[in-house]
């Protein structure tokens, strides 16, 4: 009994030995090379293949907060077209939204009571200058009538002293002598009396003529009220608004048509007096317009900041200026306009650029090599962080491919692959 019991005892430990035996090489007790005979051992493919990583081009942005306003486009430069003369509006050639060019004629006034006001001016004219016809005439008059009385003069001085010789000598009477002498006063008298007809109408002539003057000047005046019917554009304009119909009666002053230059639009905001210190003169401004979502920012500029602020809102007005060569933007829409504070224009990054490698303060820049893309570090300079961005100071520049995420750390010279996320490589 003893024996049997000895004899299978000795059965069971063999049998464990030899299961314990096959079960260890499994259980890496031996080398790796003997572990996995028959299996030669080779890299893995995940190993070669460059790391996957997303890029983006570096570009200038702000961190800080941007102020906004809204507004109204309106064009530059507008004017009002305004009758100058009272009338009925007999033609208008042009509607809202027609592009004028300078000299094109636009309305015309009735003429009919201008007409009539230029040909009795200019009759009035005519008699005035009939006058000094007639005053040349009699002045020529006046200076024979001188002439006449010079000569008479003359011939009463010779008898009167030679009369007074022979008064003296006695051989005639003082009485014929006196009387010689007094005929010579007269005569004398007489060519004063025509030089002062001379004169009586050479002034008449003066007289005249101031008024013919003035009558031209009633005849150019009535002319020129004579062009005031025709309306004309004096430069390149669209036509904003439409204030008259023909058959409409204007006065003087009246608006018929308001002409606007859309080629350069501006936008009047109401600025906090806090914000104002951030802006100045030709200062860049972002400008989005909700009737053309399509449009991407449009850049303009501070053109003008009012010197006055609202005594009770404490807002001053501040103009935008942004180009509309095609005209397309029109007048009257909602804008939205965007200041960003001078001087705050940095490149900004994802903070996760920062993360892709081992170093503190690194981003890894792409270089394109043939067709396969490496890493190199770029050792940066940061500045402040907000919502998942950060500012880059220095060691990028603007328009330069850098990493934004990677499945691993990268290291300089390493080989990676694009992901289909990364944008910019192809520009």
């Amino acid at each position: 009994m003893t024996i049997w019991h000895n004899r299978l005892q000795h059965s069971v430990r063999l049998i464990a030995g030899l299961g314990l035996a096959l079960l260890l090489p499994g259980c890496g007790f031996f080398a790796p090379s003997e572990a996995q005979v028959g299996r030669p051992g080779r890299p893995s493919d995940a190993e070669d293949r460059p790391v996957a990583v997303e890029t983006a081009r570096a570009q200038s942005s702000s961190l800080a907060e941007a102020l906004e306003y809204t507004g109204t486009t309106q064009p530059q430069q507008q004017v009002a077209l305004r009758a100058q003369t009272a009338g009925e509006v007999v033609s208008l050639y042009v509607d809202v939204g027609d592009l004028v060019q300078p000299e094109t004629l636009l309305a015309k006034i009735d003429s009919g009571l201008l007409k009539a006001r230029v040909n009795e001016a200019q009759a009035e004219l005519s008699v005035r200058q009939s006058e000094i016809a007639e005053s040349q005439v009699s002045i020529v008059d006046a200076q024979a009538a001188v002439a006449q009385a010079q000569a008479t003069r003359d011939q009463a001085k010779v008898d009167a002293e030679r009369l007074r010789q022979l008064a003296n000598q006695g051989a005639i009477s003082q009485q014929a002598a006196e009387a010689a002498e007094l005929a010579l006063v007269n005569a004398e008298q007489a060519v004063k009396s025509a030089k002062a007809q001379v004169q009586a109408r050479q002034n008449a002539i003066a007289a005249s003529a101031g008024r013919v003057n003035a009558q031209q000047a009633v005849v150019a005046e009535a002319r020129e009220q004579l062009r005031w019917v025709e309306l004309t554009a004096q430069s390149p304009a669209t036509v904003l608004t439409r204030l008259v119909d023909p058959g409409d009666y204007v006065q003087p002053g009246s608006t018929l048509l308001e002409l606007g230059d859309l080629s350069t639009l501006k936008v009047a905001v109401q600025v906090s007096e806090l914000d104002l210190g951030q802006l100045t003169i030709g200062q860049p401004a972002q400008i989005r317009l909700d009737a053309f979502p399509d449009l991407d920012n449009i850049t303009g500029r501070i053109s003008r900041i009012s010197p006055v602020a609202d005594p009770t809102s404490r807002l001053v007005t501040v103009e935008v200026t942004m180009p509309n060569p095609d005209s397309r933007i029109g007048s009257g829409l909602l804008a939205r306009v965007q200041f960003t504070p001078p001087g705050s224009e940095r490149i900004v990054v994802p903070t996760s650029a920062l993360e892709t490698g081992t170093a503190e303060n690194t981003i890894f820049a792409i270089e394109q090599q043939d067709e396969q893309a490496t890493v190199i570090a770029r050792t940066v300079e940061v500045g402040q962080t907000q919502q998942g961005r950060v500012e880059i100071l220095s060691g990028l520049t603007a328009n330069e491919p850098f990493v934004v995420k990677s499945d691993q750390p990268l290291e300089t010279g390493q080989a990676v692959r694009l992901s289909i996320l990364s944008e910019g490589m192809g520009e």
